[in-house]
């Protein structure tokens, strides 16, 4: 996966990196370079995102449920019909 970083890195080889170089890193490296605050975030995207998501005005407020259609799941065990 390809960063950039936004602090000087020395990766595990000895090589020296400078802030805004792109480098190449595993999923473990990229890890530990994000909880050390040393890759540069890319605008709208959050910590660990490959991705930027929006939401759109009509699915940000949650409809109100109608409690006559609360029931079991579908992974419920069976009624207990009092026998």
């Amino acid at each position: 996966m390809q960063v950039r970083l936004s602090t000087a890195w020395t990766d595990p080889g000895g090589r020296v990196w400078a802030p805004g170089d792109t480098v190449d890193v595993d999923a473990v490296i990229l890890a530990e370079l994000e909880e050390q605050g040393m890759v540069e975030e890319p605008e709208g995207q959050t910590s660990g995102s490959g991705e930027t998501t929006t939401t759109s005005p009509s699915t940000s407020t949650p409809k109100p449920t109608d409690p006559t259609k609360i029931g079991p799941g579908p992974g419920a065990p069976p009624a207990d019909d009092g026998n």
